[in-house]
């Protein structure tokens, strides 16, 4: 049983790599050239921030045990990048942020 299930996680992981190594090459084989569309290369250029923007944001309000607190974080992080404050200071800011507000709260 045990040789069953061994077999099966390097089935699984020989799949997972194909899975996310074929969208890596793909582009590089299939557009030999240099992409001349402005409307393909700006959505090549922005599908990342927009993929990434999707998978994380909806988890910033359920990171934190209350609602509220992951709110103010949020409203901290978007204000300061608004205002274009570096990474690693949004970062800090809006973790200060979250804290103080549960502490509070």
């Amino acid at each position: 049983m045990a040789a069953m299930d061994m077999k099966r996680v390097v089935i699984c992981i020989f799949i997972m790599a194909a899975v996310t190594y074929i969208p890596r090459v793909l582009p590089l084989t299939v557009f030999r050239r240099q992409i001349k569309s402005r409307y393909i290369r700006s959505f090549l250029d922005y599908t990342p921030y927009a993929v990434l923007g999707a998978m994380t944001f909806p988890d910033v309000f359920s990171s934190t045990g209350n609602p509220v607190s992951a709110l103010i974080g949020t409203a901290v992080a978007l204000v300061l990048s608004y205002r274009r404050k570096g990474l690693v200071t949004v970062a800090c800011s809006a973790i200060v942020a979250v804290y103080l507000a549960e502490l509070l709260l």
